[in-house]
This record gives structure tokens, sequence and C-alpha cells, in this order.
């Protein structure tokens, strides 16, 4: 598993690759909130690259939308594959986090809120 970040203007891309599982949740969530705690507040997690997430996994990104609303920033999720799409559904995560189809329709979010 590893996450890469690029900026984008004021937003911050991470594009998590592999897999978000029990093993590795712990430390994506450190390193997910370290970012926001060194004051990051509009965040695109890009999930193109992603092979599969548990439900450790939707915690971590749980705790990242709520660490960034207490801050007063924003996270929108895009590019999920079907399988991971279908995970984020079942647990009726598509209902309280912003997904967008592709990463420009994020971009878009972030840059008219």
């Amino acid at each position: 598993m590893s996450l890469t970040t690029a900026r984008i203007g004021s937003i911050l891309l991470v594009s998590p690759e592999g897999q978000i599982n029990s093993a590795n949740a712990g430390a994506i969530e450190a390193e997910l909130i370290a970012l926001v705690d060194k004051g990051e507040r509009q965040v695109v997690l890009d999930m193109s690259r992603l092979n599969y997430i548990s439900s450790a996994g939707l915690r971590v990104v749980l705790v990242l939308a709520k660490r960034l609303k207490q801050q007063q920033g924003s996270l929108v999720l895009c590019d999920m594959p079907s399988h991971v799409r279908e995970v984020f559904d079942v647990s009726g995560f598509l209902v309280i986090l912003t997904v967008t189809d592709t990463r420009e329709q994020a971009i878009a979010r972030l840059t008219s809120a």
C-alpha cells in the first residue's frame, strides 16, 4: 500500500494504491490525519488505483472526513473502481460522503465550495 500526494492549487490530491485493510489501516490513518494536522483543508481522495478496501479502510476514510469537517475542511472521493464503489454503497457511505466519478469533478466540487 502506498499513498502519493500532489497539489492542485489549495487542494491536496491523495492517491492510495493497493489495499487498505486491517493490517495497514492504522498507519494510513495516521499519515492522512497528519496531513490535516499540518493544515490541509481541501482533500481529494483519488481511489482509481485502490484494489481493495476493508471495513478498517472504510473507517479510515470516515475518520479523515470527520477530522476535515471539524477543521472546516472538505473531502471528496473520486474515480472509484466498481468493486470499491460497491463496498462504499453497501456500507451506506455513498450517502454520507461526497463522491464524484472523475478527478476533474472532485476538484470542481471543492473549488466551487
